[in-house]
């Protein structure tokens, strides 16, 4: 296991929050980019893709990439799979255990989670965050409609 990079996930968050990587397919319209963006995010800090084609985590091309890489529930499945698999995992924690680098997953709907975040500031007991889709840099959490939310502690990467 290799530790995720908590800064450097952050830093490339605050980086190209109001803005896309050219590296990458900005898929706003065509679902959203927010689970895009967040698994930039993860591999800004040190996290290595599964290239396993129906479980993994990985992104080439926008017709060479997994569910996971842009899906909201892929890859909340993705991360709190087994621990032994390649690539970034987490666990579920009350958000009091939330930490910078870590990923928020809101469900804005009655039928299921349709958003990811991720965690760049607490101050006290307010958690900001940043965001693709409807771009945001450094946004208190508690201003978001969300009916539920997912928060998500990165433990580490199995390489």
């Amino acid at each position: 296991m290799i530790l995720y990079d908590r800064s450097s996930a952050v830093e490339y968050a605050r980086l190209w929050a109001l803005s896309a990587n050219p590296k990458f397919y900005h898929f706003g319209g065509i679902g959203g980019d927010c689970t895009n963006f967040i698994s930039q995010c993860l591999l800004a800090g040190g996290s290595v893709m599964n290239y396993d084609k129906q479980n993994g985590w990985f992104y080439n091309s926008v017709s060479s990439r997994s569910p996971s890489w842009t899906g909201v529930g892929q890859l909340m499945n993705f991360l709190l799979r087994d621990k032994k698999t390649k690539g970034p995992f987490g666990e579920v924690v009350n958000l009091n255990r939330i930490e910078v680098g870590d990923i928020i997953q809101l469900r804005q709907n009655p039928t299921h989670f349709n958003h990811s975040v991720i965690v760049t500031r607490i101050v006290g007991r307010r958690i900001y965050v940043c965001a693709h889709t409807n771009d945001a840099k450094d946004k208190p959490l508690d201003q978001y409609f969300y009916l539920d939310f997912m928060p998500i502690h990165i433990i580490g990467i199995n390489n």
